[in-house]
């Protein structure tokens, strides 16, 4: 796997759903997250798990301290 610089789970609020960035170097991989529904008050301890697996299933591994949550 692909160490990843950081990831970022921010809200949509048009699409009403979590979407993920993935940043590695200069690229940046964005991810929506439609096929769950986790609700926007989520917890950020589950925010930070599903940017993890958004990023492992990508081929990336991102460290739970370098993910930031926008609401």
């Amino acid at each position: 796997m692909i160490k990843a610089d950081s990831a970022d789970v921010h809200w949509d609020p048009q699409k009403k759903t979590w979407r993920v960035r993935i940043r590695f170097g200069g690229e940046v991989i964005k991810r929506p997250v439609e096929d769950r529904k986790i609700p926007r008050d989520a917890a950020d301890e589950a925010l930070r798990k599903l940017a993890i697996e958004t990023a492992r299933g990508d081929g990336y591994e991102v460290d739970p301290g370098t993910i930031t949550i926008s609401r």
